[in-house]
């Protein structure tokens, strides 16, 4: 069945699910951390940014995706540690920024709150280094934006931006 529109239910699952993968993961992404200094706590500072804005998920009841958008934002920058956790938390910012006013969005949508999440980002960095986490989400935006085009089923299009971030990472 395709999903022509993204709720701000499906989104706060989402967003659940991704904090939960990302506690699992914490050591995983800990080990990847060589810029700029392998200082080993970008997973744990990550982690921590994301528990935060997971927290503020679960406490609001909307099904309003900009008001999810909002509270996530609000909760990922209220815990952010670390370089990690700031620039995650400026990515959606930027990402709520971008679904502002919106009960709903369609891939075009996300595609818009991407970019919106990356310009955010790389304002917020005093000298953007390509190789981090910003080069995977610019990366993952851009494909948003081509899938987006010719795409209306945002779990297609999601897929396929899950594939271009894991590519970008590698």
């Amino acid at each position: 069945m395709a999903v022509q529109k993204l709720d701000g239910i499906v989104f706060s699952q989402m967003v659940l699910t991704g904090a939960h993968h990302l506690t699992n993961n914490a050591k995983r992404i800990d080990a990847l951390n060589v810029f700029p200094v392998p200082d080993g706590d970008t997973g744990t500072n990550m982690n921590l940014s994301m528990t935060s804005g997971a927290n503020e998920v679960k406490k609001s009841k909307s099904d309003n995706i900009s008001e999810v958008a909002q509270a996530f934002s609000k909760g990922l920058l209220m815990g952010a540690r670390g370089n990690s956790g700031v620039i995650l938390s400026q990515i959606f910012r930027g990402f709520a920024k971008g679904m502002e006013s919106k009960a709903t969005v369609t891939t075009k949508d996300l595609a818009i709150a991407f970019e919106t999440g990356v310009q955010t980002a790389y304002k917020a960095v005093m000298k953007p280094v390509e190789g981090t986490i910003l080069t995977v989400a610019k990366d993952a935006a851009k494909k948003a934006v081509e899938v987006a085009n010719t795409e209306d089923d945002v779990i297609v299009m999601l897929e396929k931006v899950l594939q271009e971030a894991k590519a970008s990472l590698k």
